[in-house]
């Protein structure tokens, strides 16, 4: 494994577990210092690690927000890349979604990827560095049937990586986002064996055949946030297995 983000602060939210626990994994395998905030508790291992900081933090709660990203910076140093993580499923028919769960997917999806966004910019633009990496979706790039409430959010984290991007890459800042197609993880097994995700549809409407690992995403993830990728700002990168480009029926 390279060391290429050595030296590196980096926080994410949403990150004691799913994508965010294995974004955390992969930057520190790769030399970075690693800030998790989430209302859950990491694993105990990393829970211990030296170079890592677990704050127990709402995303979607502005002061809370706020302070962690302070807390961040007095404790591990300076930011330099900010994944906006935080998330939640909706998968149901529009009928059935309710007002109060339509308002819960965009606080989580949207309205924490907005104000993690904004407190590291607020952090980075001063210092005239920094990168910040959204978690969109496949929908956010593409519709679904019921899941609409998942679907607008996507699209509009998608839209907010792009709208930064040419806000603040004049200042040093790039903005990008990832946008995994179907990763195996417990969220997508338990969709499964509910029913309510067909596995053999979606692997044949994959053209690889199978699902994506979090290690894969990880891994862009890194790449993003890492001078590797200096020249790239304004991109939302799918991570799905050709699932997207798959017009075919």
């Amino acid at each position: 494994m390279t060391a290429r983000l050595a030296g590196r602060t980096a926080l994410i939210t949403g990150g004691a577990a799913g994508l965010g626990l294995g974004m955390a994994r992969r930057f520190l395998a790769e030399g970075a210092k690693v800030a998790l905030l989430d209302v859950a508790d990491p694993p105990a291992d990393l829970a211990m690690r030296a170079d890592v900081l677990a704050l127990r933090c709402d995303a979607t709660d502005e002061a809370a927000v706020d302070s962690a990203f302070d807390e961040t910076q007095r404790r591990l140093g300076p930011l330099d890349a900010v994944v906006a993580n935080a998330g939640v499923s909706q998968n149901s028919p529009t009928l059935d979604l309710s007002f109060a769960q339509w308002r819960k997917v965009m606080a989580v999806n949207l309205d924490a990827a907005f104000l993690a966004a904004q407190a590291a910019g607020r952090r980075m633009l001063p210092r005239g560095r920094g990168a910040i990496l959204f978690t969109a979706s496949i929908f956010g790039l593409v519709a679904g049937p019921e899941r609409l409430a998942y679907v607008v959010s996507k699209h509009g984290v998608a839209a907010m990586a792009k709208a930064l991007a040419l806000e603040w890459s004049p200042h040093g800042l790039r903005v990008n986002a990832v946008a995994p197609g179907y990763v195996r993880t417990a969220l997508l097994d338990d969709l499964i064996a509910r029913g309510r995700v067909d596995a053999g549809k979606l692997l044949a409407h994959t053209p690889q055949r199978r699902f994506v690992e979090i290690e894969e995403v990880a891994a862009m993830a890194a790449f993003l946030i890492s001078e590797e990728a200096s020249a790239t700002t304004g991109l939302v990168a799918s991570a799905d297995g050709g699932w997207t480009a798959n017009g075919y029926l």
